[in-house]
């Protein structure tokens, strides 16, 4: 699989969900939120965007928290993926 994404967009695979809550409680499919926190999969290459400069500041492997119901979902061999822009994209977790 090879995805390449233009301009300031961003492929993100989403990380599991937790299956029981602190406290032991397992949770059903319809109580899950939408994971917050992403591996980034694939960057664009920035560039002129509405005659602004954008430069990408994430990099294939990031774990990053993106905004609750960003971008766009899809499936590639299978697998779930989100094209979110490098703007919904809130912060890197180190």
């Amino acid at each position: 699989m090879n995805i390449k994404p233009l301009f300031d967009k961003v492929v993100v695979e989403s990380v599991q969900a937790e299956e029981k809550t602190a406290s032991g409680f397992i949770l059903t499919a319809a109580s899950k939120e939408k994971p917050q926190t992403c591996v980034v999969v694939a960057v664009g290459p920035g560039g002129m965007i509405d005659g602004k400069e954008v430069v990408m500041q994430v990099k294939v492997g990031d774990k990053v928290l993106c905004a609750n119901y960003a971008g766009s979902n899809f499936k590639v061999e299978g697998k779930e993926f989100t094209i979110i822009k490098q703007s919904d994209i809130l912060a890197i977790v180190e």
